[in-house]
């Protein structure tokens, strides 16, 4: 995915999507460390607005994201996940 770097305060919006049915499954908020931590672990993390802390889905329930593709939009404000999901979102 290609745009210019975040500052470490900017939150796009990611759009998580089944990459196999194709269904939209959650929306979070993601910055550039979170993006980074999903590059490097292959799995999806965010950034929990409530919490105030990065968030690694499935960490405790088991249901993780597992990243097939990053996507971002055309002027690169929003982000898109597709993912193989190991259970509910």
């Amino acid at each position: 995915m290609e745009r210019p770097d975040l500052s470490p305060t900017e939150l796009l919006p990611a759009i998580v999507q089944d990459a196999a049915s194709g269904r939209v499954l959650m929306l979070a908020w993601m910055d550039d460390e979170a993006l980074r931590r999903t590059r490097e672990s292959g799995e999806a993390w965010f950034w929990s607005r409530s919490r105030q802390e990065y968030w690694h889905k499935g960490a405790t329930s088991g249901n993780t994201l597992t990243v097939v593709e990053v996507r971002d939009d055309c002027d690169g404000d929003a982000i898109l996940l597709r993912v193989d999901p190991a259970g509910p979102a």
